[in-house]
């Protein structure tokens, strides 16, 4: 046998950086900002749909496509935000949370010599289902502009795009760098998918993480986009159940079909009883959505101010759980590799962070880059804050 049985295509991909980060903040007691994982459970009454499932005996495999239940759920839930209409019979698919959603899709659309194209920094499994299926990669760049506002060149995104793409994989809002795509830069992704014939993959997890009155504009809402678009979601991120997965699919009947033939193979089915406590959250009232978006902008805007106070070069989210920091100015110049520095971190200030350069083809773009989580409790966020100043006061 080979030294490395691992098949080439997967030969790039080791541990998660999130696995390592947050074994990291085991090990030395820190305050774990890294992973996106809130320390304490949503909705009181989201966790008691899940138990009177529980007791109510849903506990064997639900059917392949998601409860019925889940499945009208997340079709009121897109025609109430985004007047879209889903049939929840055959445009609808259960997932194991977004990540099975992306690799199920990529692998039932995707085939050996195919190209999707990306923005980068991007959600790291993005790449590996990319490889899983076979397919290669073509990244954009997302850079701050002026004012920190993350943007991508529309020439640079129509040159990424040749004879060979099958797909463009569109996250909004954006992780990391907690972007939310414009109307005009929406549009335009969609005017490229239209004129090149492309399928449009969305990754919309922090949809309803969005700040300071922005909107969230789903690619599938733009004009010609319904036939050509799959629409990933997940309860996780917006109910604070991130350890449930349970995730969803929205497009038309033929592709939810294909997507489906990869998923039965995948977990076949997962979270029975999940899958109605998450129904249950997708129909709570607006007041619920409103004070949770405040709740993560209130935390936002302490880790921020935090950062800037440390001496970090602050890049302020629009949307999503995460804050992106520059720590050149800390170190006092840019020739350092931000991953070894993520790691001396918690020597330094007893706080974990996530390099952003694992989330980077074009390494160079965010090698001084770090990414801090915001959804945690308020003690955590200013312990981690107190440390972080204590960094730059040093």
């Amino acid at each position: 046998m080979t030294t490395n049985p691992l098949v080439e295509r997967m030969q790039s991909f080791g541990t998660t950086i999130f696995a390592e980060m947050s074994s990291l903040a085991v090990a030395t007691e820190s305050v774990n900002l890294g992973q996106g994982m809130p320390d304490t459970d949503g909705p009181l009454e989201v966790a008691e749909a899940a138990i009177a499932a529980i007791r109510d005996g849903k506990n064997q495999y639900p059917p392949l496509i998601g409860v019925p239940e889940l499945r009208h759920a997340v079709a009121e839930h897109q025609k109430r935000f985004y007047a879209l209409d889903f049939d929840p019979d055959t445009e609808v698919l259960a997932t194991a949370g977004a990540t099975e959603a992306i690799a199920a899709t990529m692998l039932a659309l995707c085939e050996p010599g195919d190209e999707v194209v990306l923005f980068e920094p991007y959600y790291d499994s993005y790449a590996a289902t990319v490889a899983l299926a076979g397919a290669s990669r073509k990244v954009v760049p997302l850079r701050p502009d002026a004012e920190g506002r993350y943007e991508f060149d529309p020439a640079e995104l129509r040159a990424a795009i040749s004879d060979r793409t099958k797909a463009i994989l569109f996250n909004t809002p954006h992780n990391p760098t907690g972007k939310v795509f414009t109307a005009e830069e929406t549009a335009f992704v969609a005017a490229l998918c239209i004129e090149h014939d492309l399928i449009a993959i969305t990754d919309e997890v922090y949809e309803h993480l969005v700040f300071d009155g922005r909107v969230h504009r789903p690619l599938v809402a733009e004009p010609g986009m319904r036939e050509r678009t799959v629409q990933i979601s997940s309860g996780g991120k917006t109910f604070s159940y991130t350890g449930w997965k349970i995730g969803w699919v929205c497009s038309t009947p033929e592709l939810i079909s294909a997507v489906r033939t990869a998923k039965q193979f995948l977990t076949y089915v997962n979270g029975g009883p999940f899958q109605y406590a998450i129904a249950h959250g997708l129909r709570m009232p607006d007041a619920y959505f409103a004070a949770f978006v405040e709740d993560m902008q209130a935390k936002r805007d302490m880790l921020v101010a935090g950062l800037t106070d440390a001496g970090f070069d602050v890049f302020v989210p629009e949307g999503t759980y995460f804050v992106t920091a520059d720590a050149a100015p800390i170190v006092g110049h840019d020739d350092f590799d931000g991953l070894d520095f993520a790691r001396s971190l918690p020597e330094r200030c007893g706080v974990v962070a996530v390099p952003n350069v694992v989330f980077y083809d074009n390494k160079e773009l965010g090698r001084t880059l770090l990414r801090f989580a915001f959804c945690k409790q308020v003690p955590l966020l200013e312990e981690g804050v107190r440390r972080l100043r204590t960094m730059g006061a040093s």
